[in-house]
């Protein structure tokens, strides 16, 4: 069974930086796109950026510049740096695994982590 756990939210002012994990565990499928997503109070849950299993990358545009993912296939972990915080960064951010069609950007997760918070002040 694929689990999913993140850490490194938390709180930060405008213009800071923060730097996301997502360990994968019960994780066989070599083959898994990653992602990560977000969902601000209120809002509906948004892909902010993926990584295939190339190690190819593709951004929103709300965070291409300022965001970064990476992962670490020794540690079977996933990251996000994020630089240049905004206060329309605040949300829960989530890490995603597979794609339930096939896709190479999981933009329809199999698996899904619990979450982490980002909180951006002005």
């Amino acid at each position: 069974q694929v689990q999913l756990a993140e850490s490194g939210g938390g709180s930060v002012q405008a213009g800071g930086s923060l730097r996301l994990s997502c360990a994968a565990t019960g994780y066989t499928d070599s083959n898994y796109c990653m992602a990560w997503f977000r969902q601000a109070p209120g809002k509906q849950r948004e892909w902010i950026s993926s990584i295939r299993t190339d190690g190819s990358t593709i951004y929103a545009n709300s965070v291409k510049g300022r965001f970064t993912i990476s992962q670490d296939n020794a540690k079977n972990t996933l990251y996000l740096q994020m630089n240049t915080l905004k206060p329309e960064d605040t949300a829960m951010y989530y890490c995603a695994a597979g794609d339930r069609y096939g896709g190479n950007y999981c933009y329809n997760p199999l698996h899904w982590g619990q979450g982490t918070q980002v909180t951006v002040s002005s």
